[in-house]
């Protein structure tokens, strides 16, 4: 057993895997570190931000998934990494990097973790949270307005023309590389004590 454990916690957008995360950092505190896959979006600043705005962002392709699984290995073997800064409203990557230090667990999150096979081998536990595609849109809506400065309009646009069937061709098939899927994300809270339990179990091997 390595002395760090990695647990991939993947599910379509706005299933509720920020939840399950919180909740399990809460629980184990200072002993886990999170990744989102979301923070290695290429960065695309070579196209104007009228191009960009048009790249399908939820396509494999979109992620710098290798420099991912790089810097899982340094985290692994005990070496601090630079992990990039995306910035959803401009659609690019920042110039700025945010230092990240090893931790004995850490958590890798995103909707397309477990379509890459180099990286869904890299993790001990393997999550996947589904919940219904009308609570996720609602969800998906109320962040991006919110969080990532977009219009109601865009969202809704993006979901119909290239979330929905992303998720359809990549993500919905990924789910059966699941060691546990959980209903309803960090609301479920059998799920939730299934998984402390286990984290328990590999922290003290």
């Amino acid at each position: 057993m390595d002395k760090h454990i990695i647990i991939g916690v993947a599910g379509g957008t706005g299933s509720g895997k920020t939840t399950l995360i919180n909740h399990i950092k809460d629980i184990f505190g200072n002993e886990i570190i999170t990744l989102c896959h979301d923070y290695y979006y290429k960065s695309n600043d070579h196209l104007p931000f009228s191009e960009r705005v048009k790249l399908n962002y939820d396509h494999p392709n979109s992620f710098e998934t290798d420099l991912m699984i790089k810097h899982l290995r340094n985290l692994k073997n005990g070496e601090p990494i630079q992990r990039p800064v995306y910035n959803f409203v401009e659609h690019t990557r920042m110039k700025e990097t945010i230092t990240v230090e090893p931790a004995k667990v850490i958590i890798v999150e995103g909707i397309l973790i477990f379509e890459n096979k180099e990286l869904l081998d890299m993790f001990d536990i393997k999550v996947f949270v589904d919940t219904d595609a009308d609570v996720r849109l609602i969800r998906r809506i109320l962040r991006d307005v919110q969080e990532r400065g977009r219009s109601m309009d865009s969202v809704i646009n993006q979901y119909l023309t290239t979330v929905k069937l992303m998720h359809e061709q990549f993500v919905e098939p990924s789910k059966k590389n699941a060691d546990i899927i959980v209903p309803e994300g960090g609301f479920n809270t059998v799920a939730l004590s299934m998984l402390e339990d286990r984290i328990s179990t590999l922290l003290k091997k």
